[in-house]
């Protein structure tokens, strides 16, 4: 493995930063503290500070040479609403808050390759680096977007790279085309005609109408979309009345479903929706529902992804190296990021999942020992693309 020199010697250092971000958690838009230190390092190395896009965002410039090419790197910032099951030291000190995805991690690796860059500037053109708030659920990514992050940073390409449980450390992989799916949500209201429980035939059943519905949706996926392509329809939540003898009038059902191209999510909405409306009917009911269209595919452009691979190779080797592992059915709010510039999102290996560590988990921590793996990858990414 050929880590920086300089990036393994800070590995002490960027484990205190994670830590310390670790036991600080905070959860989407309200990254203030977060974002503080960000700044406040990046300013301290020299590097000229952005603040303000998606409120907690943080965007710093680092230019060398005279070219006019230039990339952003992204990492995340958030925590989950998560109680965190750990003992260690720097476990959280706010209950219901905890970094159980690793972004403490993502920020801190970032801020090891924006430190060395601005040491060496062993480069031509410009780095972005990307500090994104409110990655989980609510759509950070897409807020910076929106609000002009490539109108104000221009770049030819942005990565982005997630901690993988499970893979090995020192093992990296990036795919061409998906990493990681959509992420749509639903809720539906199943409206019937309430009634005494010992008397159902005096009423419509919303119950037993939303039970016959849930069972239906699960033929979109096995029926409705191609075999070929994938599709995950899944009902989370069923909410109905408050006793043990009345039949309520309405029923709530919540989801989410996933796809790796647009065409399929349409084809899910579509048919969901006549489902709602046939098996709601069968049953003397009625059924509306809302769709939102939350987080789109992300979709790795060739190129960049090859790239990508090709850096990871000259740090761990090939055989280290995966470039066909199939996706996930996770989401990413990067993919907003992907849809306006070419780009490639990666997976570091954390090693084992085991007690706990597992993404979203109450016991899951960040491996430090990559720290140096991944601050080198973004390092040997802006010298070869910037060379």
């Amino acid at each position: 493995m050929k880590l920086v020199p300089q990036l393994k010697d800070m590995r002490t250092e960027m484990t205190l930063w994670r830590r310390d971000i670790h036991a600080h958690p905070e959860i989407a838009f309200e990254e203030n503290r977060t974002s503080d230190i960000v700044a406040d390092k990046l300013k301290s190395w020299g590097i000229e500070v952005h603040r303000g896009l998606a409120k907690t965002g943080v965007v710093g410039k680092l230019k060398s040479g005279n070219s006019l090419r230039a990339i952003g790197l992204r990492a995340d910032m958030d925590a989950l609403p998560v109680h965190e099951a750990n003992e260690f030291a720097h476990r959280s000190q706010y209950p219901g808050k905890m970094h159980a995805c690793g972004h403490d991690g993502h920020t801190a690796m970032l801020l090891g390759a924006a430190r060395h860059l601005a040491r060496t500037k062993n480069f031509n053109g410009t780095v972005y680096f990307i500090f994104q708030p409110a990655e989980e659920t609510e759509g950070g990514g897409r807020a910076m977007v929106e609000e002009g992050l490539f109108d104000r940073f221009p770049v030819e390409a942005v990565f982005g790279m997630h901690n993988w449980p499970g893979m090995p450390t020192g093992e990296f992989a990036v795919m061409p085309g998906p990493m990681m799916a959509s992420s749509d949500s639903f809720e539906i209201k199943v409206r019937g005609l309430g009634s005494h429980a010992a008397m159902p035939h005096l009423g419509q059943d919303s119950i037993v109408a939303a039970s016959a519905l849930v069972l239906a949706l699960q033929s979109v996926a096995s029926r409705t979309v191609s075999p070929v392509d994938a599709a995950v329809v899944s009902v989370t939540q069923i909410h109905a009345g408050d006793a043990w003898n009345v039949l309520p009038s309405e029923v709530l059902l919540r989801g989410t479903t996933r796809a790796f191209r647009t065409e399929v999510q349409d084809t899910i909405e579509a048919a969901m929706r006549r489902i709602c409306d046939g098996v709601a009917a069968a049953h003397g009911a009625t059924a509306s529902m809302s769709y939102w269209r939350r987080y789109p595919p992300t979709i790795n452009t060739p190129a960049e992804a090859a790239t990508a691979a090709a850096v990871m190779r000259e740090i761990v080797g090939d055989g280290k190296v995966h470039t066909d592992l199939p996706p996930t059915m996770g989401a990413e709010d990067f993919a907003f990021m992907l849809q306006k510039r070419p780009g490639a999102y990666a997976w570091i290996g954390n090693g084992p999942g085991d007690g706990g560590c597992i993404l979203h988990n109450p016991r899951y921590d960040f491996n430090d020992d990559i720290l140096p793996l991944g601050a080198t990858y973004w390092t040997r990414l802006v010298e070869h693309i910037l060379r």
